[in-house]
C-alpha cells in the first residue's frame, strides 16, 4: 500500500485533484516524465476519488493499491515483451512452412505480436481505467479549511 499526502486543489463530480510532492518512490518510477507535473519538478497533480468528502483547501491522505499497481505496471511494461518473445518463437516454428528465413519469420511475428499487445493493452487500459481498484483515493482529511462549528 502506498500512502501520500497532499492538498485538494480542485474537485470534480466524484473526485479531487490533489497536489503533492513527489516522493522517494517517485525517484525510481520509469513513468515519472508523464505525471502531471506542476511548477518545479517536486510537486504533481494526482486525480483521487472523494471518498472521505475533502473540500478545496483541506489536506489529505492519498491510499495506492499496491496490488492493483503492479498489475498495471505488469500489463503496461512486461506484457508486450512477453508476447514480442513468445511471436519471435511462433515465427521461428513456422518459417519452414511459409517459406521464409527463420530470422525474417522471426522478426515479422515477434513484431506483430508486440502491435497486437500494444493494441491489447489500449482496449484492457480503457476498460480498468474506469475501476476504482485502479485509482488513488482519498482515505482522510487530515487538516480542513472549513469551519468548525462545534
Amino acid at each position: 500500500m502506498a500512502i501520500e499526502e497532499g492538498i485538494v486543489i480542485r474537485l470534480d463530480t466524484r473526485t479531487a485533484w490533489v497536489k503533492t510532492k513527489k516522493s522517494g518512490a517517485c525517484e525510481s518510477c520509469k513513468s515519472q516524465k508523464s505525471c502531471n507535473v506542476m511548477g518545479g519538478d517536486d510537486e504533481m497533480e494526482v486525480e483521487a476519488i472523494n471518498a472521505a468528502g475533502a473540500s478545496v483547501g483541506d489536506q489529505v491522505v492519498i491510499y495506492f493499491e499496491t496490488a492493483s499497481l503492479l498489475k498495471a505496471a505488469f500489463l503496461l511494461y512486461v506484457f508486450p515483451i512477453l508476447c514480442m518473445f513468445a511471436g519471435a518463437l511462433f515465427g521461428r516454428e513456422i518459417a519452414p512452412v511459409i517459406q521464409l528465413g527463420v530470422s525474417a519469420s522471426s522478426a515479422i511475428f515477434g513484431f506483430l505480436f508486440f502491435l497486437v499487445s500494444i493494441v491489447f493493452i489500449k482496449i484492457k487500459a480503457n476498460k480498468i481505467g474506469g475501476q476504482e481498484q485502479y485509482r488513488p483515493r482519498i482515505i482522510r482529511i487530515k487538516k480542513s479549511k472549513r469551519p468548525n462549528f462545534s
